[in-house]
């Protein structure tokens, strides 16, 4: 019997050729090409996770057509390398392994290529100086310059580079191509009016603005013929106010769409206005599900006939079936949701979409990709470790062992989880009623909709642990003697961290003060004037969440209706409280200090823009009386009040070093293994999952 999934699963057949459902991987760039950029049999293997999980097609992002002239990463695939059809074959060849499509997403990035990267100035439509050029400027110690605008001889030969680029792919045995025609790259510097100031044929009006595009397409048609499947990347609307909107991509769109055969929504730009419009594409946690699906609907709507690729927080096949049984899309993108679970498409196809790993949309995997690091994700461990860890399959132990975790938080499940992969024995001591850790205190705030949906999962995948044999024991907090007594082979230390609560201040202990993810677990108890001492994720996240129920009803920021989708886990909550409030975040660092140390922090200052919230810097907390907080100011000393009537906590967490130091013999110690927050400094739980998976594979 088939899926309940039948959209999803419909197969269809382009140009002859066989896709046997309607999710693809969405390109990412893993940073494992060699470095003249040549796949490597690591690179395969990374990719095999995603084509053994059940995708159609595999795209790999930003594969240079020419990495001489357009080069934006460290270790990018240069697909004008006459050396790489063969090791090209390694990654297609696999692909039909599962009967997946592996290819390409090929680009050019026009302007955004730093002088630096290949020693001459960067090529484009129209000579323009990009934001791109004036931050390597400042960090090079000259002056910028602008791109060089292309001659129609070399307009003509970077035509042919795409069309050759496709040929290689022909030629190692690949059948589809997606041509990045967005996002700010050199296409989208013809087809937009932005970037594009030319006079000639190449210019002016939306149909010469899509020549560009279009003779790219046919040169790739000339090179591979008619069995071969031409995807178009395009930013539906690119957001800037100077930048292509949605009226005229539509217009673009009718004289692209005879020269495609698919073509792939996205929006926004990839670096302009200082990464200002960058989430377009690229949506963080605080952002909508589904958040771009509204542009390939209303594409389909003008153009039916067209086979259309939505993209954008698209979390779980649930919404991939609710698109395409709509009509608004054909096909549906995924990368981080699939990074973090590549196996859930089989999951869905075999009915058990409650075992779906869902995604954080934390941006651990994108964060890797300027150090650079090859990417993984934050809460699939195995995407870190493809290279050892072969199809998916952690191996039994030579020896099974009695092994206990200490602590029920995200490290303590994955350890769990993987020591029973291992064939060990395992208990699992949490001293409080609950599993989750500090992700449950995480998981409250109105808008941590993908926590939330993480929390579920981790309780899930206990509920399945102690099905296969693992014993949970809550309320039972672990000292040495009960260790001792277990006489356990091994010792996994998952016991997080503590609330910073510094007892030296004055007051710190009044009623009216409390750690803040404790206080958002019932917003109404918040009162008209909230001081939120600590400015990184834990304390932004507390503005916002309180900000937002203090607005009076109908008054809370949201996108206009039509540029969502019905698919519940809105981002907008009604008020609960009905009070107004004052909110006052106090930090001791400075503002660039403060950004630095938090990952999210970028982010929660833009949405609590839409906000009465004030945040003052270099700002230390003194005392706290009854109905203020006494500041003082890091650079004068001064010190002043801030009426309060509710204090919120969020100085950071504290590693439970004492019961590390505590558990740490009740092992043979080589056996005793630390993970997480506990393992000398709070981190997150990409280090939590990953420290705890690491450590068990060799238990």
């Amino acid at each position: 019997m088939g899926s309940r999934y039948s959209h999803v699963f419909a197969p269809i057949r382009i140009r002859g050729i066989d896709f046997k459902n309607r999710i693809t991987l969405a390109p990412p760039s893993p940073n494992l090409a060699s470095a003249d950029g040549l796949v490597t049999h690591d690179f395969v293997d990374w990719f095999r996770m995603f084509a053994r999980g059940g995708v159609c097609t595999l795209y790999v992002g930003n594969c240079s057509i020419d990495i001489t002239e357009c080069k934006d990463e460290a270790f990018q695939l240069n697909l004008a390398n006459p050396n790489g059809v063969l090791p090209m074959t390694w990654y297609a060849d696999m692909g039909k392994q599962y009967a997946c499509h592996a290819s390409f997403e090929i680009n050019h990035n026009g302007e955004n290529t730093r002088y630096e990267t290949v020693g001459h100035w960067p090529y484009s439509s129209s000579p323009r100086i990009s934001d791109n050029e004036r931050r390597a400027a400042q960090m090079n110690n000259r002056e910028p310059h602008p791109c060089i605008e292309m001659t129609k001889e070399k307009i003509h030969e970077t035509i042919e580079k795409y069309g050759a680029a496709a040929g290689q792919m022909k030629r190692a045995g690949m059948d589809i191509v997606l041509v990045h025609g967005g996002h700010g790259n050199l296409i989208s510097q013809f087809t937009s009016p932005l970037y594009n100031k030319r006079t000639d044929e190449y210019g002016g009006d939306t149909k010469g603005r899509a020549r560009f595009a279009i003779e790219v397409c046919d040169s790739i048609r000339r090179h591979c013929g008619e069995d071969f499947v031409i995807e178009f990347r395009i930013s539906a609307d690119e957001i800037a106010p100077e930048g292509m909107h949605f009226d005229e991509t539509l217009e673009l769109i009718g004289y692209l769409k005879d020269h495609i055969d698919i073509l792939h929504v996205s929006a926004g730009l990839h670096s302009d206005f200082n990464m200002a419009y960058f989430n377009n594409w690229c949506q963080n946690y605080l952002m909508d599900h589904g958040f771009n699906v509204h542009y390939a609907r209303d594409i389909k709507k003008a153009y039916p006939d067209l086979l259309v690729n939505t993209v954008g927080s698209i979390m779980s096949l649930d919404y991939a079936e609710e698109i395409i049984a709509n009509g608004w899309a054909d096909f549906v993108s995924m990368c981080r949701p699939l990074m973090a679970d590549p196996d859930m498409p089989n999951k869905y196809a075999e009915n058990r979409p409650e075992d779906r790993r869902p995604c954080l949309r934390c941006n651990t995997c994108m964060n890797h990709l300027m150090i650079p690091k090859p990417i993984y994700c934050a809460i699939n461990p195995i995407s870190a470790m493809t290279g050892e860890i072969k199809d998916g399959i952690v191996h039994k132990a030579a020896k099974k062992k009695k092994v206990a975790i200490v602590g029920g938080g995200p490290g303590g499940i994955q350890a769990m989880q993987t020591l029973l992969d291992r064939g060990h024995d395992v208990t699992l001591y949490e001293k409080s009623d609950h599993l989750g850790g500090n992700v449950v205190g995480a998981a409250v705030p109105y808008f941590k909709i993908d926590v939330r949906d993480y929390l579920k999962w981790m309780r899930h995948t206990a509920q399945q642990c102690a099905a296969r044999g693992a014993k949970i024991l809550l309320n039972t907090e672990a000292t040495k003697e009960m260790l001792d007594l277990g006489n356990y082979d091994a010792i996994v230390l998952a016991v997080g961290a503590e609330p910073i609560i510094p007892k030296s201040i004055p007051g710190i202990n009044k009623p009216h003060v409390q750690w803040a993810p404790d206080a958002e677990a019932d917003l109404s108890k918040g009162g008209k004037d909230i001081v939120i001492v600590g400015a990184g994720q834990v304390g932004l996240e507390a503005a916002l969440d309180f900000a937002h129920d203090g607005e009076e009803p109908g008054k809370v920021p949201a996108r206009d209706p039509k540029d969502t989708i019905a698919f519940g886990s809105p981002l907008t909550a009604p008020n609960t409280s009905g009070t107004k409030r004052k909110i006052t975040v106090i930090e001791m660092l400075a503002p660039m200090a403060s950004m630095r140390r938090s990952r999210g922090s970028m982010d929660l200052m833009k949405a609590l823009k839409d906000y009465d919230v004030e945040i003052k810097y270099e700002t230390a907390l003194a005392e706290i009386k009854d109905d203020c907080v006494v500041v003082k100011d890091a650079k004068t000393g001064e010190l002043s009040e801030i009426k309060a009537d509710t204090v919120l906590l969020a100085m950071g967490i504290r590693p439970r070093l004492n019961v590390v130091d505590s558990l740490r013999h009740s092992a043979p110690e080589s056996n005793v293994v630390i993970v997480g927050d506990c393992n000398n400094k709070a981190g997150t739980i990409s280090e939590a999952v990953n420290q705890a998976f690491q450590a068990c594979i060799h238990i």
